[in-house]
This record gives structure tokens, C-alpha cells and sequence, in this order.
């Protein structure tokens, strides 16, 4: 008779958790949210010698920037397969360390510090599947620009678009409580430069190269008060400008944009409604 009673209570116990731990996944991937922002910048420019130029590590760029990010999120149809729809704004404006050298001389030669301004604009689409009653896979793909304002020289501006395809996993091993991790693959496009104009140099725009993009990153959100959620969380990209076109600058004179690498290291907290 006890076995009979401890079965369906069993069964009942492992029903609720199930439905418990998916709809806490829902939950945290239907909601708006603000966060605070902070972006490790590393950033390296690299000569190859053309015309005679330096060959090896030309300046660099590191530092924590401030800023804000928006995102706004939608899951539904849990049972069915579901669609997943994120959209994410951010904004980072501060100062980094700059490294670099004169004309000809050592790297290093030349420290000081360099304006930043960074903007960042995704939109992703997936498609949920459930693998067991607290975790669930969301493959998607995601369409993307970035922009920075950078302050070396008169101001300069790079910005890139990008495509990928990433993979979201979400687990939920308590009550109200979501952790995620997340990876994509993808490309850049039509990535470009613009360098301003300043006293004895013509500035110049044109295209750079494109590279590989890789993006990672892992999160936790907790549903504290009704609706309201908290949200902490670190993202990684990596990505790559490849040399633009000469130009000519004046006097004679012609320049470039070299090769470099960009890492971008962000650490999020922020609070979320959902809705």
C-alpha cells in the first residue's frame, strides 16, 4: 500500500519540478532589462614594413570603459518548439591606456591616454528545444554592428556589421533561478575606417579587412519580487580589421590603417522585468 501511495506522489514531485524549472526559462527570456556596463578593451595595431615602415606591434589600446546596455527579450509556444527573439543596445563612452611609439622609433616610446566611445546593436532569433525538465538548447542566428570612436590622432571610427550562427543553453537548478551560457560563430562585413582631418593631414575613409568573429559569454538571472528580475553576467568577442587601401594625406605623404586585433572583455549587472 506505501508503495502504491509513494509512486504517483513521486511522479507528481518530478511533474512540478519539470514544469517549475521551464517555466523559470521562460520567464527570464521574456523580459526587458537595464544594465550597467563595464568593457575591457584590448586592442592591438601590427606593422608589416610596407614602405619601409615598422613590422611588428605598432600601439595599443587597453582599459576598462563604462557604459549602459537595453535588451529586450521574447520566448513562446514552450511545448511546441519555441521562438526566441532578443534585441540588445549598448553604450560605453570613457578613456584608455594607449601605447604606441614616434615615427621610427621603439614601441613604447609613447604612452598616454586616448578617448573611446563604444556602441554596440544585435539582433538574434532561435528556436527553443527542450532537452530535459530544467534544461533547455536554443540554437540561433544572430545579425550585429558594433562602432568606436577612438581618439588617437584628429578621431578616428571604425565599424564593422556581423552575422553568426550560436548556440544558448539555459539551465534552471532551483526556483527562480537561471544560469546561462551562450557561444556564437560568425563574420564581419563591410567593416570600414574613417580618419578625420586635422592641420597638415587630409583625412581618409575607406574599407578594411573582414575577419572571423567569436562571441561567448555566460549569465545568471533571478526572479527576486514578482516580475522583477536581477542579472549578472560576462560576454567575450574577438574579432579582426585586416589593412586598409593607401592614401594620400598631403605633402607627399600617404597613410594607412595596419592590420590589428580586438578583445573585448564585458562584465554586465543590471535588473529586468519580465513580461
Amino acid at each position: 500500500m506505501l508503495i502504491k501511495i509513494a509512486l504517483p506522489l513521486g511522479c507528481l514531485i518530478f511533474s512540478t519540478a519539470a514544469f517549475a524549472g521551464t517555466s523559470d526559462i521562460m520567464a527570464s527570456n521574456n523580459q526587458v532589462s537595464i544594465q550597467a556596463v563595464s568593457t575591457h578593451v584590448d586592442y592591438t595595431e601590427t606593422g608589416n614594413g610596407l614602405f619601409g615602415t615598422q613590422t611588428g606591434t605598432l600601439n595599443t589600446e587597453t582599459g576598462y570603459i563604462p557604459g549602459f546596455a537595453l535588451s529586450s527579450s521574447s520566448m513562446s509556444n514552450l511545448w511546441l518548439g519555441t521562438d526566441y527573439i532578443k534585441t540588445e543596445f549598448d553604450y560605453s563612452s570613457g578613456h584608455t591606456n594607449y601605447t604606441g611609439s614616434f615615427q621610427d622609433d621603439m614601441f613604447g616610446s609613447v604612452v598616454a591616454t586616448s578617448r573611446v566611445k563604444l556602441i554596440n546593436f544585435s539582433v538574434r532569433y532561435g528556436k527553443g528545444f527542450i532537452a530535459n525538465e530544467q534544461l533547455m538548447l536554443t540554437p540561433y542566428t544572430e545579425l550585429g554592428y558594433h562602432g568606436w570612436g577612438r581618439g588617437v590622432n584628429y578621431g578616428e571610427t571604425y565599424t564593422h556589421y556581423y552575422f553568426g550562427l550560436g548556440m544558448l543553453g539555459q539551465y534552471s537548478p532551483a526556483g527562480k533561478l537561471v544560469f546561462s551560457a551562450n557561444a556564437l560563430l560568425g563574420n564581419t562585413f563591410r567593416s570600414h575606417i574613417t580618419c578625420n582631418s586635422g592641420p597638415g593631414f587630409n583625412g581618409f575613409s575607406g574599407d578594411l579587412g573582414n575577419s572571423t568573429i567569436y562571441k561567448a559569454g555566460v549569465s545568471a538571472d533571478y526572479a527576486f519580487m514578482n516580475n522583477f528580475h536581477g542579472n549578472i553576467g560576462v560576454d567575450h568577442t574577438r574579432f579582426s580589421y585586416g589593412m586598409s587601401a593607401v592614401y594620400p594625406v598631403g605633402g607627399g605623404v600617404v597613410a594607412w590603417e595596419p592590420d590589428s586585433k580586438t578583445k573585448y572583455t564585458t562584465i554586465k549587472v543590471g535588473l529586468g522585468y519580465a513580461l
